[in-house]
């Protein structure tokens, strides 16, 4: 006795044809290995469409489905075990972290499913490079890598530090940026102290001009200075001088330095008693010459002219300006206004006698203005009187007559009127007066003198005036 059980199998013609088949309750029909594969879902080729387009070339039948990554279910017209005939629906479900291009495909006519069912591993847009950056993945731009973002040395990073790809195939932070926010560095020259040059209280001063060095931009050259520039003279003193650099990003870089001028001084020297002191240059300073001269009336002792030396002493001995000593013993003229050379002014003033009305006007005159007349450096003589009663005086020292006469023998002055001459430093008859005048017209024409303009300049620095 056998039991019918109905079959339906598809045709060549895309139609179906009903079987009936009479099963034995107790013994077995022995299946064909191609009909076992098939209703127990393992199939030796896979997913290989095309494999099973060939071996069943009168059947519409789809290749089974098998998804990496995934699961599958199929829903068919026919029943469990014609899941891959023509018809059939198949919903893919990809694990996470993979998609399918459709999430449901259908067993075509064709016998090709209607679209790919791979489920492939998700992957975000790949991601820009930072600036002056970079960024290291666990993963490539597949789903749930992290990449972390990193600057190039001297920049730092701004925004967040890692982004990771997501199910929605973003990623969860945008790309950073990388900003420079490090100063540049720059060394300012470390200088000795310098010696002013001999005669001079300034300094040539040369030093080679820094570079800033940045980590981003590398050597910066164009670089600012504040103060004078290197192999300028610099006075003495301390001068604070810096540099200022900057990068690209405008971040600032600085250093600062000092330039010391030093000058080598002897100790101060000060004018003689009665006498002037110039000097070139600063006065005391190494190269320094100062000379001296003494007012009129006073000799000059000692060295004419000092010089500040190198181990800070001065050359020569003490300067100093004793009174003339007039010698009034001398057997000439000539003798007596040697004496006078190059120091004194003289004013020689004769008359025939100490009553003459010109000689005692003109003497009255004088008398009020020996100021002026020490400081334009005159000195009077005075002769009156005839040979051989005639006498000479200057100041308070008299001449002997034979010397009076040989003074007015010499200068051509006669015995016998009034009349003055005026003889300058160098021995020179500079003027002539047959009768008196005032001080004042006499100092006007001794300022005129060449020597005295240089003589005013001293005695102006000096301080030295006459009140009256």
């Amino acid at each position: 006795m056998c039991v019918l059980n109905r079959f339906i199998f598809p045709n060549q013609v895309g139609s179906f044809v009903m079987y009936y088949l009479c099963m034995l309750p107790v013994q077995k029909i022995q299946m064909s290995p191609l009909v076992q594969l098939k209703r127990s879902g393992h199939y030796p080729n896979g997913d290989d469409e095309d494999w099973y387009s060939r071996r069943h070339t009168g059947s519409p039948w789809c290749a089974p489905i098998k998804v990496k990554h995934g699961d599958v279910s199929c829903r068919t017209p026919r029943g469990e075990n014609y899941r891959n005939v023509m018809g059939t629906r198949c919903k893919i479900r990809c694990k996470q972290g993979y998609e399918s291009q459709s999430s449901e495909v259908v067993c075509m006519a064709s016998k090709h499913w209607s679209s790919s069912y791979a489920c492939q591993e998700i992957r975000c847009a790949k991601l820009d490079m930072p600036v002056n950056g970079g960024y290291k993945c666990s993963d490539g731009s597949y789903f749930n890598s992290r990449c972390e973002f990193f600057c190039s040395p001297g920049f730092i990073l701004m925004g967040q530090k890692t982004a990771t790809c997501q199910y929605r195939k973003t990623w969860s932070a945008g790309v950073p940026t990388c900003v420079d926010v490090e100063p540049p560095k720059i060394k300012c020259p470390n200088l000795k102290d310098k010696w002013a040059e001999p005669a001079k209280l300034t300094a040539r001063v040369t030093w080679d001009t820094p570079e800033g060095v940045d980590t981003a931009d590398g050597i910066l050259t164009d670089v600012i200075l504040k103060g004078k520039p290197s192999k300028s003279n610099f006075p003495e003193g301390l001068h604070k001088m810096s540099y200022t650099v900057f990068d690209r990003a405008g971040n600032k870089g600085s250093c600062r330095f000092t330039v010391r001028v030093r000058v080598r001084r002897c100790s101060a020297l000060f004018p003689p008693d009665n006498g002037y002191m110039k000097c070139d240059s600063d006065a005391d300073n190494y190269g320094t010459t100062c000379e001296f001269t003494c007012t009129g009336g006073y000799e000059l002792r000692g060295s004419a002219a000092r010089v500040c030396q190198y181990g800070l002493t001065w050359s020569g001995t003490d300067t100093t300006c004793a009174a003339m000593n007039i010698n009034v013993g001398v057997r000439t003229a000539a003798a007596l206004l040697d004496q006078f050379y190059e120091k004194r002014r003289l004013l020689v003033i004769s008359a025939p006698t100490a009553a003459n009305h010109n000689y005692r006007f003109q003497m009255t005159n004088l008398q009020h203005a020996q100021c002026g007349l020490d400081l334009r450096h005159v000195t009077v003589i005075e002769l009156v009187g005839t040979y051989p009663a005639q006498i000479g005086r200057i100041r308070h020292r008299l001449l002997p007559p034979a010397l009076a006469l040989q003074l007015r023998l010499l200068l051509q002055i006669p015995q016998r009127s009034f009349q003055m001459v005026l003889v300058d430093k160098q021995g020179m008859d500079k003027q002539r007066y047959p009768f008196p005048i005032t001080a004042a017209e006499l100092f006007t024409t001794v300022d005129t003198f060449p020597l005295r303009k240089d003589e005013m300049v001293l005695q102006q620095e000096a301080g030295q005036t006459c009140q009256s």
